[in-house]
Parts: structure tokens; sequence; C-alpha cells
């Protein structure tokens, strides 16, 4: 009896981990950031970004954009570094909304490359583990940067700041985690007169994908970034259908007009490794 309650607990130890580990965190607003000007021109140059983008990403056979985090020089390091330093010194509130937008994204998604290659070679970005606190895994708690003499994590970028400020379910499809199960680190950066089109790009290309949704004996699986962000998706299955439909392609729509609810969901933490010839499978 002593043994069977000392596998119950270890058991109930787990499943706290596991549901600890994967819950999304919430909206959280920072209110610091929300402070910006409507009437600025001023522009962000994200060229350097495009160019490692263009040079070190790859479309794969599988649909996946895969990353050459083993063939980037240290000159393209340095590169990113400084692009990195270069949008962490800009005075971001003094910007526009939808220059405060691209910046974000592209901050979010350039750091989190550049923390790959820090700890490169690495199978999953849930082994860097830099985050502080006894249930956390991976770097997204870490306060990695520093903007307006404040230390600011990843998470911060997603949940403090991009979610709650601009109230946009698509910017999930912007920003990219290092992962196989992740929506596509597209091939150039976000910008002002790109992003309204590239954000569409990102949620039509994930949602028709294996690892956005699909069906398996007549049910709906779908990635379990919908499961993690329901709220942001109506907060049920069917706001979560809805959004789906909204992006599918005629076939996988026909589908979703005959289901109700969402019987699965799945998600691959393997990393987005660019490796020529091998095809990778975009389940969990």
């Amino acid at each position: 009896m002593i043994k069977q309650r000392g596998i119950l607990t270890v058991l109930m130890i787990g499943l706290f981990f596991s549901s600890y580990l994967y819950a999304a965190p919430k909206k959280d607003l920072w209110a610091y950031w929300q402070q910006q000007d409507p009437q600025s021109r001023k522009t962000i140059n994200h060229t350097v970004w495009t160019q490692l983008l263009q040079k070190y990403d790859h479309h794969s056979k599988s649909g996946i954009n895969l990353f050459a985090y083993g063939s980037v020089s240290q000159k393209d390091k340095n590169k990113l570094k400084d692009y990195i330093n270069y949008l962490q010194q800009l005075p971001i509130r003094r910007y526009n909304a939808k220059q405060q937008e691209a910046y974000w994204i592209n901050l979010y998604n350039a750091e989190t490359v550049n923390l790959i290659l820090q700890h490169y070679p690495v199978k999953s970005i849930l082994n860097i583990n830099i985050s502080p606190g006894l249930f956390s895994k991976g770097p997204w708690d870490a306060k990695v940067l520093k903007i307006s003499g404040k230390a600011v994590s990843l998470n911060d970028i997603e949940h403090r700041i991009l979610r709650p400020i601009f109230h946009d379910n698509r910017i999930h499809y912007a920003l990219n985690c290092a992962s196989l199960g992740c929506p596509n680190l597209q091939r150039r950066a976000f910008t002002v007169a790109s992003l309204n089109s590239m954000l569409n790009k990102g949620a039509r290309s994930y949602i028709n994908s294996y690892r956005g949704a699909h069906f398996t004996h007549g049910k709906l699986i779908v990635s379990k970034i919908y499961i993690w962000y329901q709220a942001d998706f109506g907060g049920t299955d069917a706001g979560v259908i809805k959004h789906l439909e909204k992006y599918a392609d005629p076939k996988l729509r026909k589908q979703l007009a005959n289901v109700s609810h969402i019987s699965d969901s799945e998600y691959n933490w393997n990393l987005n490794l660019y490796q020529p010839n091998i095809k990778h499978k975009a389940t969990s």
C-alpha cells in the first residue's frame, strides 16, 4: 500500500509538472509599452534580418521552414547580435503602432534564433533551461533583452506586449519558437508594408499544413497552439473551428464543416533544423 501511494504521488507530481510546463501564460498587459506616437513617421531598418533569413531559412518539401543553425558563420552571428542590439537601443515607444508591432515580432524571432545559436547543438529549445523558477523549462522567462532600461523576456514580448496590446490572434503565426510544430519562420522580416499580408500568409500556411489541422478517421486533430491559446480563438472548440475555416483551403474547409469539436492535439518540439534530404514529420 505504501509503495502504491508512492507511485501515485510521483504520477500526480508528474502530471502537475506537465500541465504547469505547457500551460500557456495568459495575457498580462505591461502598460509601459502601450505608449506610441500615431503621428510618427520614423522607420526601422530590418534589412539585416531579412538577409540572414534569406541565407539560412530554407523551405523544405514537408512545407516547414527549417533553419541552418549549424551553417551560420561567426560573421553572421555577429550581424545578428548587432541587429538585436540595434533594436534594443531604439526608443520604440516613440514610434507608431504598426512599426512597434513589426519591431516586437522581428525582435522575438531574431532573439530566438540567437539563443539557439548560443546553445547549439541542441535537440530542442526546451533544453535551453535558462528560465528562473523550479518548474520553468526553456528560455522564455529569462530576461535576455534590455529595452528602454527595462529587462525583457520572450514571454514578456508575446504575452505582455503583443497579445494584450495588439489583440490579433494572427500573431501566433508570426512568432517562431524554433520547433517543427511551430508556424513557419518566414523568410523575410516583418515591416509595416508587409505586416498584414505576412500575418495572413502565416495563418494560411500553418492551418493548411498537417501540423496546423488535419483529420484522422474523420476526427479533427489540431496543433496544441489552439488548446494553449484557445482564449485567443474564440474560447471554445467551435471558435477554433470557425477560425480555421476562415483561412482553410476548400478541401479542409469542407471537412471542418462536418465537425463540431476537436478530438485531439499535437505538437513537435524538435528543433527546426535544416538538414538536406531528410523528411520532417510535423506531428508530436
